[in-house]
């Protein structure tokens, strides 16, 4: 069967293959009422189908956008990836998302096929703002640039991130406040850029700690980013003669490794083993117990990617937009259960808090 084109609809409605594109692409000429209705009857019964990419080549605009994630299997990434792809559509645009698997190179991969593509901008959770791939690319072609939950490594460069520090720092003080003589940090690194938002957040552990005259030496385990792995490492911290009492954990995934190792020790949780994590993913919730751990805003920072992405020069000369986190209370710190409130609260119908 031919195709249908727009001289096909043109003789349909009995107008100017101009007019049938002035009616499809909404302008840039007004059209009278009356033939817009003949032109959209004519596609409607022809079956026709504009060439978006001809149009696009044509506009030097294609309505798409790049996203590059470490790991889109990792529940974080996976929601973060989510959300820009709604606030795209919000703004009528499509994404595309490319998984770098923590490779440098296939990082630069996905950024040379997306800037191949002619995106009109690229969203870009980098595991270092410093490597090949994104520096030598943002400012050859103009295409802009935004790094989403790490923070730019020049003062020119833009982000949008979470309060990683001072949500730690937070969570932190809160296992202290239960009485714990230390907490010891579980996901840390020794080799993360100083950029990165878990560098961030250990820096907040090591805040805490201090601010409460506390020791740090020997209490920072350096731990694989997911589960299946970080349960491996939690089944070491936790065999061992000396194990911690309260471990705050860089991420949820790490915390929902460690729970599991400590479930396999028989180590209860929280009477024995005091737990927090970071993220505030979906299975915080059903973790046994419910993890205690810091929310970020991702649907606002999702947001606030796309309007910098697409906003031009003005927006985009912003720098680094950093959003406040906070803290959600649950049962693996030692707090009650939020399900089981406090008579006096009930009845004012609040729940208790932690």
């Amino acid at each position: 069967m031919a195709r249908v084109t727009r001289d096909d609809v043109a003789r349909a409605a009995g107008t100017s293959t101009a007019v049938v594109s002035y009616v499809i692409n909404d302008g840039p000429r007004p059209v009278a009422p009356a033939t817009r209705a003949r032109v959209l009857a004519a596609v409607e019964e022809l079956g026709y189908r504009p060439n978006r990419v001809a149009q696009a080549m044509a506009r030097r605009r294609t309505n798409l956008l790049g996203m590059v994630v470490p790991d889109a299997r990792q529940p974080f990434f996976a929601g973060l990836a989510h959300a820009v792809e709604q606030a795209a559509a919000d703004h009528g645009r499509l994404l595309l998302i490319g998984n770098s698997d923590y490779a440098d190179e296939r990082e630069a991969h996905y950024i040379r096929a997306f800037l191949g593509m002619q995106v009109d901008g690229l969203i870009l959770v980098t595991q270092d703002p410093a490597t090949p791939g994104l520096t030598g690319f943002d400012v050859a072609d103009g295409t802009p640039v935004v790094l989403l939950h790490h923070r730019a490594e020049s003062a020119n460069g833009v982000s949008v991130v979470a309060d990683d520090e001072g949500g730690a720092r937070e969570v932190v003080g809160h296992l202290l406040g239960h009485g714990h003589a230390g907490v010891h940090c579980f996901g840390g690194t020794f080799a993360l850029s100083p950029h990165d938002p878990v560098t961030a957040r250990t820096a907040g552990w090591l805040a805490a700690l201090e601010e409460a005259g506390l020791p740090t030496e020997g209490r920072l385990t350096p731990a694989p980013f997911d589960r299946v792995r970080a349960h491996a490492a939690a089944l070491a911290l936790l065999a061992r003669p000396d194990r911690p009492a309260a471990v705050f954990c860089a991420t949820d995934d790490q915390a929902i490794g460690l729970l599991r190792a400590a479930d396999d020790l028989g180590i209860r949780v929280p009477e024995d083993l005091a737990v927090a994590g970071f993220d505030d993913i979906a299975e915080a919730v059903i973790a046994g117990p419910a993890l205690t751990t810091v929310t970020t805003a991702q649907d606002e920072m999702a947001h606030a990617a796309l309007e910098l992405v697409l906003g031009g020069a003005e927006l985009r000369a912003a720098g680094t937009r950093t959003f406040p986190t906070r803290l959600v209370v649950r049962r693996s710190c030692g707090c009650p259960a939020p399900d089981r409130p406090s008579p006096d609260r009930a009845a004012q119908g609040r729940p208790a808090l932690g």
